[in-house]
């Protein structure tokens, strides 16, 4: 399994899972440990300026030493702002095929 992050800029980090093993808390703090060793690395004045995360809830991203680590670091979690349009997209999609590529109203 993969773990990726990235920004506008590109990838921060690509993390390997090694076969076999599975991601609980305490390896996806470590996994923060090493992003935010290439966050200081790769993108200087990021960490001062803050970071914004966006997961999932998955159980890693929402058990409580990973709140506890983005807490003491203080990395915020974006919420689901995009949710509904990323959610609208298909319909969107299908609309502007469906029109060979005219203007699609809401």
């Amino acid at each position: 399994m993969a773990t990726l992050f990235w920004d506008a800029k590109g990838v921060i980090l690509l993390d390997i899972l090694p076969q076999g093993q599975c991601i609980n808390a305490a390896r996806y703090c470590s996994t923060l440990d090493c992003l935010k060793e290439a966050i200081r690395r790769k993108r200087p004045g990021l960490l001062r300026r803050g970071v914004v995360l966006q997961h999932d809830n998955a159980t890693p991203h929402s058990a409580n030493l990973t709140q506890q680590w983005l807490q003491r670091y203080g990395w915020e979690i974006l919420v689901d702002f995009f949710r509904m349009g990323i959610n609208s997209l298909l319909s969107r999609w299908q609309k502007c095929i469906d029109l060979h590529g005219d203007y699609v109203e809401k």
